[in-house]
């Protein structure tokens, strides 16, 4: 069931090949053919140097690791992955060490996890947030290319019962109501502009109670009844799999940060790769809507599907690679 939803999600989307971001240095090297949004392997590419692709620790990434090496392998690039190195510093290091040519990192932590910004100065909006930390990369002699359609951010959750009962589409829609409820969330939120400290200082929302909880907790306080609001990531597979049951409420003032993946390379990754690197790559992020996003997750944390087999079935579903 969740491949063809996932399938007819991709599909919808109509994807097409992109054109450059204009930050990436490129030689003269052959370009990616593409006919109809798929990957046509191009014999030239296999004489540049190897890629080889990372990702830090978790289901998501690796996902999104594998999406990116599968598609460059497409195209005729020779390939290796290092997937599962770790944390976001772990993973930058490789890249400044030149172990790995690249790897998906999110705008929102390399803004304050590596250039020691607030969360309240990471732009909502998804390209001016790839800009300000490209403006950064770039003094390390890194580059980015344009972010994902999907952003995998924190999210104010409810059951879809309590969602009816006071007309919640939006945060916006909890003002007049919010003293009613109550909100669940890490223990970090009370500070944190994506949590309590921005619904309040942003929203103007006043809640019946705030209660700290382990995010392994998210979902359980909800259908246990224990929170009529929980902070949720928006791409938690359970949004898939569970749509009768959870929803996220829209951050209508664009107040949390954009955690859109922008894929973070070398600058000399991409002379050597010529432009096909970065088609390859912008090609098969279009289909990445946060819908495809947590169903691509919840293949593999609730169906217990690999990485690889999911970034596959993703490729394959949204036409960029032949099924095999």
């Amino acid at each position: 069931m969740l491949l063809a939803a996932l399938a007819a999600l991709a599909l919808s989307l109509g994807v097409a090949a992109c054109g450059g971001s204009g930050d990436s240095t490129t030689s003269n090297a052959t370009e990616t053919s593409t006919e109809e949004g798929s990957i046509i392997f191009n014999p030239e590419n296999r004489k540049t140097p190897t890629l080889t692709i990372g990702s830090k620790n978790f289901p998501e990434q690796e996902i999104l690791g594998e999406i990116y090496a599968q598609a460059l392998t497409a195209a005729g690039y020779k390939v290796k992955t290092a997937l599962n190195l770790g944390s976001e510093t772990v993973a930058l290091k490789a890249l400044k060490n030149g172990q790995i040519s690249g790897y998906p990192e999110y705008a929102s932590t390399a803004l304050t996890s590596f250039f020691g910004f607030e969360p309240d100065e990471v732009p909502s909006n998804p390209e001016a947030a790839r800009e300000k930390a490209n403006a950064q990369f770039v003094k390390e002699n890194l580059w980015t290319f344009k972010p994902t359609p999907f952003a995998s951010a924190n999210a104010v959750g409810t059951t879809k019962a309590i969602a009816e009962k006071y007309g919640l589409k939006t945060i916006s829609d909890l003002k007049g109501v919010s003293k009613k409820l109550t909100l669940y969330g890490s223990p970090e939120c009370r500070q944190r502009i994506d949590c309590l400290a921005g619904l309040e200082k942003l929203y103007g929302l006043k809640f019946k109670s705030f209660t700290p909880v382990d995010i392994g907790l998210r979902y359980s306080v909800l259908e246990k009844g224990q929170a009529d609001l929980s902070i949720l990531f928006t791409t938690d597979p359970q949004l898939a799999a569970e749509s009768d049951k959870f929803v996220i409420l829209k951050d209508d003032k664009h107040v949390f940060p954009a955690g859109n993946v922008i894929f973070v390379y070398g600058r000399d990754t991409a002379w050597g790769a010529g432009s096909g690197f970065e088609q390859t790559i912008q090609l098969v992020q279009e289909g990445l809507s946060l819908k495809v996003m947590q169903e691509l997750d919840a293949r593999v944390e609730l169906e217990k599907e690999t990485p690889k087999e999911a970034a596959t079935a993703y490729l394959e579903s949204a036409g960029y690679i032949t099924k095999q």
